[in-house]
């Protein structure tokens, strides 16, 4: 079973829906026939890092929200991301560019660590407060997952991998993804937004279910027609 979760590395909901995804995917007992690969997406593509701006102060221009009604609506996503095991740190979170962050993961991912640098990065920003724009921090954490340094900062340097990044964005949007996080099951059934694991866990049986069904095939020959054809006896010529 293949999954495809389009997500970007700045949304709280994005951390909490993998997290919960993969609550479910525990519980699975065919869990290890499951390959999950990360398509990249940004919330914000004009995002930019102000050095002294903090998290709060930012989204509440961002969006036009009063600054307490902004804490307080964080608070409330801190909650839902402690009850799956997360830490948010709002407080300090820097709001930043994304665009290179994917870059890195794309590469990341051509190396077999695909799953080990989405979820550093996630981490880093979420829980760590990391400046997820900053070459050097993109460099140094994806070293963290055993990437090798030196080739990360070719990839940042240049404007490898991002020819891949837009790919994926431009298929979000042929798709009709209108937010993230959005999985994909077998290129068959959608599932936007961090649901519930049980809600994925239904999904994951559906998806099985039916993946494991061995196909029937109906003859559409017309009724009482003569033809020709082959069987390991031989061949059988109608010369009606």
């Amino acid at each position: 079973m293949k999954i495809e979760v389009w997500s970007d590395f700045v949304c709280p909901f994005c951390y909490i829906g993998k997290r919960r995804l993969e609550n479910a995917m525990e519980q699975f007992p065919h869990r290890e026939s499951i390959s999950v690969e990360y398509k990249s997406y940004q919330l914000d593509p004009t995002a930019k890092h102000i050095p002294g701006k903090g998290f709060y102060e930012t989204f509440s221009e961002l969006k036009g929200m009063p600054l307490e009604q902004v804490k307080t609506m964080n608070q409330q996503v801190g909650q839902q991301a402690a009850s799956v095991g997360l830490t948010y740190n709002f407080d300090d979170m820097k709001y930043a560019n994304t665009f290179d962050a994917h870059r890195v993961a794309k590469y990341a991912e051509s190396q077999g660590k695909g799953k080990e640098i989405t979820e550093r990065f996630l981490y880093a920003y979420f829980t760590e407060s990391e400046l997820m724009s900053d070459n050097d921090t993109l460099i140094r954490l994806a070293g963290e997952v055993g990437l090798d340094k030196e080739e990360v900062e070719k990839v940042v340097l240049s404007d490898k991998y991002r020819n891949r990044v837009n790919e994926d964005i431009d298929t979000a949007r042929q798709i009709g993804v209108q937010g993230v996080p959005f999985f994909v099951f077998n290129e068959k059934y959608a599932v936007s937004g961090a649901q519930p694991p049980e809600v994925f866990s239904e999904v994951l049986e559906k998806v099985w279910d039916e993946e494991k069904e061995k196909p029937v095939l109906q003859s559409l020959n017309p009724k009482k027609s003569e033809t020709s054809y082959c069987t390991d006896e031989g061949c059988d010529v109608d010369n009606k």
